[in-house]
């Protein structure tokens, strides 16, 4: 496989998850966006958004989308929920996997996790529910607009989620 593997949805959804499940089973190399922007900045993305605001975040991204789409192969990267929606050519960067679920279905996985009071504090955009379900209906559309295979991970486990990838990337 040359080709990168690009997992997006929404936040809390699994990605990150997922991505450990598909390193056991592909071996590949496995970035996770939110990551590489916290080490560049060398402070969390809640900070970030909190200091610089969103709209300096969402340039990190595009910019992390061509280094990406220039500079990666065969590599599996897990993204935040809004970078294919805000970076600019988010299809150069390899094959987009979209992990689909319901708000509802985000928000019982969180709740459910054994560390779910820090899955919501690092996440900004959640903390009001209101506007985190608001930001969902704007950008499931978008996902799967997006999206070169669209996996429905509501009551799967991980490793499922991964053959379901496997199987639809072959």
């Amino acid at each position: 496989m040359e080709e990168n593997i690009i997992l997006v949805g929404f936040m809390g959804v699994g990605k990150g998850t997922v991505a450990r499940a598909l390193v056991k089973r592909l071996g590949i190399v496995a970035l996770d966006t939110d990551d590489i922007i916290e080490s560049m900045e060398n402070r969390p993305v809640k900070r970030i958004f909190k200091k610089e605001g969103e709209p300096y975040f969402r340039a990190l991204e595009d910019q992390l989308c061509r280094w990406i789409a220039t500079s990666l192969k065969n590599t599996l990267v897990s993204t935040g929920g809004g970078f294919v929606i805000y970076a600019s050519e988010p299809k150069a960067m390899g094959r987009i996997v979209y992990l689909k679920n319901s708000y509802e279905g985000i928000m019982q996985r969180i709740a459910e996790s054994p560390n779910a009071k820090n899955k919501l504090a690092k996440r900004p955009l959640l903390q009001d529910k209101k506007r985190a379900k608001k930001l969902f209906d704007e950008r499931a559309p978008q996902y799967e607009a997006v999206a070169d295979i669209v996996i429905e991970v509501a009551g799967k486990a991980p490793e499922a989620v991964a053959e379901e990838i496997i199987q639809a990337l072959a």
